[in-house]
């Protein structure tokens, strides 16, 4: 199973907002899009999307662009599978069977369906702010060094048990 291109940029944008949390100001697409190595007009209709379902702030203008939503890191990476319209890839056969289910499994529906179950898990325990914990110090330096910026202490994560 592979994520969405959707899925990858949406993550990253945020992720790359988190990052410059710090600078206390709105985030541009432009920005992002460029640092992300991504088409701008996809980030822009991504960030968009990230806003409308509360992920992300928005604001118009030449000051203006993306800030992190009040609970964005809290949020498991599922939320963002389901925002990004990937969900849908738990439900599709791997081999691509019209009628792949329990009834009428196909070769690999045993295999695959304990798979998908053990990803769902990971993607409903996994929020967007562990991915920054600071015990990840090498995907942090990753993705920083991906965009060409120096790693400001990144924002303090609540865990909520």
């Amino acid at each position: 199973m592979i994520f969405s291109k959707s899925f990858g940029y949406a993550l990253r944008g945020i992720l790359y907002i988190a990052i410059m949390k710090e600078q206390k100001r709105y985030v541009q697409v432009e920005e992002i899009a460029s640092k992300l190595a991504a088409p701008r007009h996809f980030m822009g209709k991504i960030m968009k999307r990230l806003a409308k379902e509360k992920l992300l702030i928005s604001a118009k203008g030449p000051s203006g662009g993306f800030m992190l939503g009040e609970n964005t890191l809290e949020k498991p990476l599922m939320d963002l599978i389901v925002i990004t319209d990937d969900a849908a890839l738990f439900d599709t056969c791997v081999l691509r069977a019209k009628e792949c289910n329990g009834t009428n499994p196909c070769p690999m529906h045993g295999q695959m369906e304990g798979l998908k179950t053990n990803l769902k898990s990971i993607l409903s325990n996994t929020t967007i702010g562990d991915l920054l914990e600071e015990d990840k110090p090498e995907f942090i330096r990753s993705l920083s060094n991906a965009i060409g910026i120096e790693v400001p202490k990144l924002p303090e994560v609540q865990k909520v048990y």
